[in-house]
């Protein structure tokens, strides 16, 4: 019997282990100190943040596919809770927001999914995704051991728990969703609360657990993350952290691969050189999961871009850009080194790293396993000079802040500084499709008292009145002048002055705008002051208060307050300084057009629109529409706003977004943003003295084919009949590789001997992409070549063929490939001289 028994298990065994072999069945996502085991396999997972809110759902497939072919293994997305729950116990799931087509396409896609549930998200989102509703439950207090907080949360949270198992998408139910997070970068917030707050983040965790969804959740910036919960790292680097436990695998849930925008700053950029160093190091001690924040940025649609002052491009200097096109070398960089990585995946989740040094600022991590598989990475921290380093008896070159990956512990498939693939340069060419029979509607800036909509005895907050339906709100006064007041027989003013908590003001007195006021995104709140014009009598000043997202950060959200809070005083009377901040005050939620739907296709025809002319421009407050076709083919458009001053766009009834056309300051540098050293946001400006943004994304799918109608909302004036639609092209692509540059494609079959190496040669490409072909070679250079994309130069040594070789090969093609050797451009131009092949070729529309 128990000979019966031992049989029946070992049976059991191979019978699980075949059906499991099969992929018939799927078990609960489980983790050890190594990494996630997803179906009994440790995986070391590339994933990639894009939001499904931040693009359009015809987009989803195209964005999904091109990650995949990145190397990323698993999409990550933050659940928004303000857009699936506009109201108490109204869910939407439409359109943009349907989260569970989105994650089908990414199981469609065959890629794993990282569904971050929060709800708080942060994200540069309006209230960090909060409904603005909660803000008015009774006793609320905002992520702190709060029971109104506390069961809205896990109200929401088992909400889209109920909702993935109905729709079978945990990967314990053959679904792509592999993790869920819980709350979002608490651990700072903890702190400031105390014992509440550790309270609040324990309870977090274990609902979350509780609710049984067969995988692993994960608490960001949360070092005290309670079990089985794994905490995880957010930031530019993650080499230096470590799991709470050591059972716990080495996560990163986002890699910033650039930074937010902001109006009035300017972009950042990182280069791909530091963040593939970045990850490589993460990698090199031990990461099993990096996620890039983000993968594809995409756009803030409508009023969700939030954290005050953040733009409606959320781009991110992304691998794909804000339309949805491959942004190289970025994109191609990180596609190599995934390669690396997973060549190397079986050495680095079955053993431990062995750390050798290879000079003072030099090191070797090497991963050798029972089974004989063996992985090395050969780092030099140094961030001025290269290093030529001994490794098992061979030397290898390591450009200065650099990382060398070596799947078999011999030979040189990537190295993090030695860029390989194409530089692609995107440009915003003008359609030449005209927007015609533009009319305007005025905004009445003084209307009769009884025209508004409440009264009040003192200023009230802005969001406590809005609800967040607009980013407007009007405060009016009055204020009586008599006839002896010096001021109305001297050239003396009198002085306004406002303070505000935020975010914009424009201020009017008698119905002529004076001047406009805003903060900044490090500090909301600023002062109005200003000389005005006033008459003896009565005198109207009507203030209207802008909102430009809310906050998205921090805790107590309950206690934020935006808009005209006083005191608000007039100066230069003859008794002095006259206090109106307790005047009767009445107020307006929102613009007239607004109320009206002028951004509606079907918005009442009996409105009185005129036809723009000459003079009508510039004018604030002011709503424009005009009509145009959809230009041909398929390249991503966008509105080019740069005529315009501030306010918000629509397209046949739906949001684009908030567009201001102010100039970015900042610290940009000519030279350009070096990738050697610990990267900081301010040393990679560039965008300075420019507006911050001009071009809106203009998706295809909210356009027919004629007669689409553009509604602008302007704020401060502007002159609309210089708007233009514009397509996002690639027009340039280069090459720049050395004749020695690291190649993974066969590395496997590669030999070396003392004399010399056997290797597949180094290529060039150049892509231009779909219906479309190099078209002239604007540079080329074997040999010798400085610069960089855009300003390559010969330098001493140069093939004389070099220019007739890649004509030949490449133009008139979509796509070429050039082999880096002395044979193909003739007799070696300077011999042991290392050389490289420089390229910058032109793209132009593909021949019928």
């Amino acid at each position: 019997m128990k000979k019966m028994s031992s049989f029946l298990h070992f049976l059991y065994w191979v019978c699980m282990s075949l059906v499991l072999g099969c992929g018939v069945v799927h078990s609960n996502v489980i983790y050890d100190r190594k990494a996630l085991i997803i179906d009994g396999q440790r995986r070391i997972l590339f994933s990639g943040s894009i939001h499904y809110t931040r693009s359009t759902p015809e987009m989803w497939e195209d964005l999904i596919n091109k990650a995949r072919e990145g190397g990323i293994d698993v999409i990550q997305t933050y659940v928004f809770w303000n857009v699936h729950e506009p109201t108490p116990g109204n869910y939407n799931f439409e359109g943009r927001y349907d989260l569970v087509k989105f994650l089908k396409t990414i199981q469609k896609a065959g890629l794993f999914a990282h569904l971050r549930i929060g709800p708080y998200i942060c994200a540069e989102w309006n209230f960090g995704g909060f409904p603005v509703w909660l803000k008015f439950v009774p006793g609320i207090s905002f992520r702190t051991d709060n029971e109104p907080f506390k069961m809205a949360m896990q109200g929401f949270t088992e909400k889209i728990v109920n909702l993935m198992k109905s729709e079978k998408l945990y990967e314990s139910q053959g679904g792509p969703i592999i993790l869920s997070q819980i709350e979002n970068e608490y651990g700072p917030q903890e702190g400031k609360m105390g014992s509440p707050g550790r309270a609040y983040a324990t309870w977090a965790a274990n609902m979350a657990v509780g609710l049984d969804t067969g995988v692993p959740w994960v608490m960001c910036k949360e070092d005290d993350a309670p079990d089985p919960v794994i905490n995880t790292c957010n930031g530019f680097y993650c080499n230096n952290f470590s799991p709470n436990k050591p059972n716990k695998p080495l996560m990163w849930t986002e890699a910033w691969t650039g930074w937010f925008t902001e109006f009035g700053g300017p972009m950042y950029q990182r280069p791909v050189e530091d963040l593939a160093f970045a990850v490589a190091s993460f990698v090199q001690k031990g990461g099993a999961f990096v996620n890039y924040y983000m993968y594809h940025g995409g756009t803030n649609f409508g009023r969700s871009a939030g954290g005050s002052y953040i733009t409606t491009s959320y781009d991110y200097d992304a691998p794909l850009d804000e339309y949805g096109l491959i942004r190289q070398p970025k994109y191609g960089h990180l596609k190599e080194l995934h390669k690396a990585v997973k060549q190397s995946e079986r050495a680095l989740t079955s053993a431990d790293p062995t750390v050798t040094s290879l000079g003072s600022l030099q090191e070797a991590h090497v991963y050798g396993s029972e089974s004989g598989d063996c992985a090395a990475f050969l780092a030099n921290y140094d961030t001025e000079n290269r290093a030529m380093v001994t490794f098992k008896s061979k030397q290898y070159n390591l450009p200065p802040w650099s990382i060398s990956i070596l799947p078999d512990c011999q030979t040189e498939a990537f190295n993090t500084a030695k860029v390989g693939v194409q530089t692609s340069h995107m440009e915003m060419i003008s359609t030449n499709t005209p927007i015609q029979s533009w009319q305007t509607y005025n905004e009445d800036v003084y209307p009769a008292y009884d025209d508004f909509g409440s009264f009040s005895s003192g200023l009230m907050e802005q969001i406590n009145i809005t609800r967040d339906i607009t980013d407007y709100l009007w405060y009016k006064t009055s204020v009586e002048v008599d006839v002896s007041e010096s001021f109305l027989k001297t050239q003396e003013l009198p002085t306004l002055v406002v303070h505000s908590m935020g975010d914009g003001l424009h201020v009017f007195v008698n119905g002529e705008l004076i001047g406009s006021a805003f903060g900044t995104k490090t500090n909301t709140r600023f002062t109005f002051t200003k000389g005005i014009n006033l008459h003896a009598g009565t005198n109207v000043i009507a203030l209207l208060s802008v909102a430009i997202g809310l906050p998205n950060v921090g805790i107590h959200f309950e206690e934020w307050s935006t808009g005209v809070l006083g005191p608000v005083v007039l100066e230069g009377f003859n008794q002095g300084r006259r206090d109106l901040s307790w005047s009767n005050w009445t107020y307006q939620v929102g613009l007239r057009g607004e109320d009206m739907s002028l951004f509606a296709p079907s918005s009442d025809s009996s409105i009185d629109w005129t036809t723009v002319s000459l003079g009508v421009q510039n004018l604030p407050l002011s709503w424009y529409k005009g009509y145009f076709d959809a230009p041909e083919g398929d390249e991503p458009l966008a509105l080019d706003m740069s005529s315009m001053g501030k306010g918000q766009i629509w397209i046949n009834g739906q949001s684009l977004g908030r567009y201001w056309t102010i100039n970015s300051t900042g610290n940009c540098s000519s030279s350009g943003c070096g990738y050697t050293g610990i990267y900081r946001r301010t040393d990679c400006q560039v965008g300075c003295g420019q507006a911050t943004q001009r071009w809106y994304h203009l998706p295809r799918p909210w356009l027919k084919p004629t007669q689409n109608l553009l509604v602008i909302n302007e704020e401060v004036g502007g002159d609309p009949t210089k708007i233009t639609v514009s397509r996002r092209s690639l027009n340039t692509v280069c090459a720049d590789v050395s004749e020695y540059h690291p190649n993974n494609t066969k590395w496997q079959t590669e030999s070396y001997h003392q004399t010399g190496k056997l290797y597949r040669k180094p290529m060039a490409h150049l892509n231009c992409g779909s219906g479309k072909s190099i078209s002239s070679i604007e540079f080329a250079s074997f040999g010798t070549p400085v610069g960089k994309c855009g300003s390559f130069l010969r330098g001493d040594c140069h093939a004389l063929k070099s220019n007739s070789v890649i004509e030949q090969s490449c133009i008139g093609k979509q796509r070429c490939s050039v082999a880096i050797s002395n044979m193909k451009f003739g007799d070696d131009p300077c011999p042991n001289v290392l050389k490289r092949l420089s390229v910058e070729a032109r793209c132009g529309p593909s021949s019928p």
